[in-house]
């Protein structure tokens, strides 16, 4: 059973090119489903599936996740000429309903922002966090995973790595494009550790920030600003995208933007040059545009 779970994580991550989280979540659902069945998952069917599922009282968001993990290892068994059918296409998938993220508002994306003290190299760090996930509507990971080497700040752009190590271009505007710039002429403030010469954001020990380390970020400035809603990283990435729509930003730029699988599949429709891409963006961002009107004044 052990060596069944190894070489479905290798064909998750060579073959699929899944993300580290997402074979995690998926071999840790297949796991409990082994030990749910007596390690029997060849025999499995229907009945067993749609009993897992919707044991442990679990949110239907998670049932509905356990299902694609079973999918995909089902079709894999398949592949491997170990099953002859996928029991999950008998099984019907829990109905989810609308998922409504939780957003800041512009005002408390601003107190957010105000609340940071820059007058320290941490505190520009900081800023330039919260300045990089709501300028450019980054997950958590692709911000801790940012290169300077991928900046390119007089362009308008950064590289970014998404889900399954695909790349894209995503502009960046002024705002954050500053506070990017106002924390690498301190950066050299951080310990040197050559194995992160290239990475942007550091911790207090010149390694690299991670994940729950930016979590931790995020949260502290929240409060701070004395805000008390539910807020992670992946907030401001739901602002973003809610606030450029308000806006009026096309529905299908902002998608692009935020490197959205779908897209994928739809990209021969909805194309858009990279100048009318960039443009549409950067006119609809509130922070540029009170950038703007200060400018104008």
């Amino acid at each position: 059973m052990k060596n069944l779970l190894t070489d479905y994580e290798f064909y998750l991550r060579i073959e699929r090119a899944m993300s580290r989280n997402t074979v995690s979540s998926y071999c840790s659902d297949v796991e409990k489903f082994m030990s749910f069945v007596g390690g029997e998952v060849r025999t499995a069917g229907p009945r067993e599936i749609e009993t897992f599922i919707g044991n442990d009282k679990i949110s239907k968001r998670s049932q509905a996740r356990r299902l694609s993990a079973l999918k995909s290892f089902f079709k894999w068994l398949m592949m491997e000429g170990m099953i002859e059918e996928n029991p999950c296409d008998m099984t019907d998938a829990p109905k989810l309903g609308t998922y409504l993220p939780d957003v800041l508002s512009v005002e408390e994306v601003e107190a957010v922002m105000e609340t940071i003290d820059t007058s320290t190299h941490l505190g520009l760090r900081d800023r330039a966090i919260i300045e990089t996930l709501y300028g450019c509507g980054l997950r958590v990971s692709e911000a801790v995973g940012l290169r300077i080497s991928n900046l390119y700040l007089d362009e308008g752009f950064i590289k970014v790595q998404g889900k399954g190590s695909k790349e894209r271009l995503v502009p960046i505007g002024d705002m954050a494009a500053d506070a990017i710039m106002a924390y690498l002429e301190v950066r050299e403030n951080f310990p040197y550790d050559r194995n992160n010469d290239d990475v942007l954001f550091l911790n207090r020990y010149g390694k690299s920030l991670s994940r729950v380390s930016m979590f931790k970020t995020v949260k502290t400035a929240v409060l701070l600003a004395g805000i008390r809603k539910e807020v992670s990283p992946h907030t401001f990435r739901h602002s973003f995208a809610t606030h450029l729509v308000e806006n009026g930003a096309d529905l299908r730029v902002v998608q692009e933007m935020l490197g959205h699988e779908s897209i994928t599949t739809t990209e021969i429709y909805t194309h858009i040059e990279s100048a009318t891409w960039h443009k549409d963006i950067l006119e609809h961002h509130p922070r540029e545009k009170k950038r703007q009107t200060t400018l104008n004044r």
